[in-house]
């Protein structure tokens, strides 16, 4: 289509866009855990919804979980267990996490795990678990949240009514409080 000589053609105002930050996670499989379609569902979806996702492939050492975290400076790690594991390998990567000096990096657990194992790593540092019939929109917020309250230790976050915040920080997000 041509425009007749003489006459203005105006293009259309720009758009503007709010792009999100962009989180980059990292989703393992520590130990002999050989099953990973859980991780893959996980690791896609979290791709598709923006983030940036370094998967380790099964049987990843917590060392080994660790030092990526480190090298790849990720905001979450996601942990996935179908094995019965979970009490061993997810504490171990938490302790390697410290060991490397990124024990604050939020971790995310998911899997075949008992519901009587839960307080036990939710006392160890696991931030969320995950068990079969998670939704992926849970999971993705979850991620999401966690990330911006890692990645932003001042800005609170709101996770299962709770308000989740970096220690030593005061909270913002609370009406009527103020950092002094």
């Amino acid at each position: 289509m041509s425009v007749p000589q003489g006459s203005t053609r105006k293009s259309p105002p720009a758009k503007k866009f709010h792009l999100a930050p962009r989180y980059r996670v990292l989703i393992a499989k520590s130990g002999l855990d050989g099953h990973d379609r859980g991780a893959k569902v996980v690791a896609r979806a979290l791709r598709d919804d923006g983030f940036e996702v370094i998967y380790t492939g099964i049987r990843s050492t917590p060392e080994e979980i660790a030092c990526t975290a480190v090298d790849e400076d990720v905001a979450a790690i996601g942990l996935s267990s179908l094995s019965g594991a979970h009490l061993e390998q997810f504490p171990a990567v938490l302790e390697a996490l410290r060991k490397h000096g990124v024990g604050t990096v939020p971790v995310l657990g998911g899997g075949v795990i008992p519901e009587e194992d839960h307080p036990f790593l939710q006392a160890a540092g696991i931030k969320e678990i995950f068990t079969p019939g998670a939704t992926l929109a849970r999971i993705l917020a979850s991620f999401r949240e966690n990330c911006r309250a890692y990645r932003e230790p001042g800005r609170a976050c709101r996770q299962n009514g709770r308000v989740n915040r970096a220690p030593g920080r005061a909270c913002r997000a609370r009406p009527g409080k103020r950092d002094a």
